[in-house]
């Protein structure tokens, strides 16, 4: 079996990627058709701040190729403020505001939980236990949410289309076998997250799925990968797709997560500060021999010079 490899960007609106990614006149409203002929995937994070429409999803759906896949950014809500605790509901309403709309472009959902949350067995078990594997159960969920979101279409879920979820952790609590044991028994990916070394890198493969989040290298959110850091993700790749595991791979549970022939790859690169993201995603695609497929040419790339 072959596995599917998308390599992105984690969101596309940025005021600083215009005149630069973006070519000059390029108006905001086409942006993510410019930037989904550039890229193969991106990771909508608007949905981590704010509960999105079924327009909105929708008019994404619309802007691109019919081949392109979506990652969606869960509700910090769930997350942040409510930490895991009586979110029925919240849970029921993220499930309801519309991501459905994207069909068949509706990639992994990641949950990405913030430094200060800490492993807790009983309630990760819990959390873990509530998330819906497709569609089907995600609409029996979402008949419980607010009335507000009840609206003509709000159940407009597509009937067995298989749901996939992923893990971003940032405290040293999660770096026991016993959390990696859980993913791995719910299918659920712990995310690949280079943070330039501010909070835990590992490896762990717990999922049919590699979920990675590129943040920088060196400097968080800034720093652009060079050639010989994305050669390096490239041989990651290349061994993760194939259903095999580097021999210095960081892992917290030394044995387990093999046994696949291949895995599919989500990689978003979230190093957006000096529109590094877009260029750095580029490359890689490249690199992987998979940028020909695509139309559209990033703007310095058009030059000649290196993102």
């Amino acid at each position: 079996m072959s596995s599917d490899v998308r390599i992105g960007i984690s969101g596309w609106r940025y005021a600083p990627w215009r005149g630069d990614f973006y070519p000059e006149g390029l108006t905001q409203k086409r942006e993510l058709a410019f930037a989904s002929r550039a890229v193969n995937s991106i990771e909508i994070n608007g949905s981590f701040y704010a509960l999105q429409t079924p327009q909105r999803y929708a008019s994404w759906g619309a802007d691109v190729p019919d081949d392109f896949v979506f990652s969606i950014k869960a509700p910090r809500f769930i997350t942040h403020v409510k930490r895991l605790r009586e979110i029925e509901e919240p849970l029921a309403n993220f499930l309801a505001s519309g991501l459905f709309q994207l069909r068949h472009k509706l990639g992994p959902i990641l949950w990405q939980f913030p430094p200060s949350f800490t492993f807790d067995a009983t309630l990760f078990d819990e959390f873990l236990r509530q998330l819906p594997r497709d569609s089907s159960g995600a609409k029996r969920i979402a008949r419980h949410c607010s009335a507000r979101l009840q609206q003509e279409g709000y159940l407009d879920i597509p009937s067995g289309q298989p749901m996939r979820h992923a893990v971003e952790i940032r405290n040293v609590s999660f770096l026991t076998p016993a959390f990696i044991e859980l993913l791995r028994h719910y299918d659920v990916a712990l995310v690949v997250a280079d943070t330039a070394g501010k909070w835990p890198y590992v490896e762990d493969l717990t999922a049919d799925f590699v979920y990675m989040r590129l943040h920088g290298d060196k400097k968080l959110y800034s720093s652009g990968y060079s050639a010989a850091a994305l050669e390096r993700w490239r041989e990651r790749i290349e061994l993760w797709r194939h259903g095999k595991q580097p021999g210095d791979a960081h892992l917290v549970k030394q044995r387990g997560g093999s046994g696949r022939r291949s895995r599919d790859i989500y990689c978003y690169f979230d190093n957006d500060v000096k529109v590094r993201a877009p260029y750095d995603a580029r490359h890689l695609l490249e690199k992987l021999g998979l940028a020909d497929a695509l139309d559209a040419v990033p703007g310095r790339l058009q030059e000649g010079i290196p993102g």
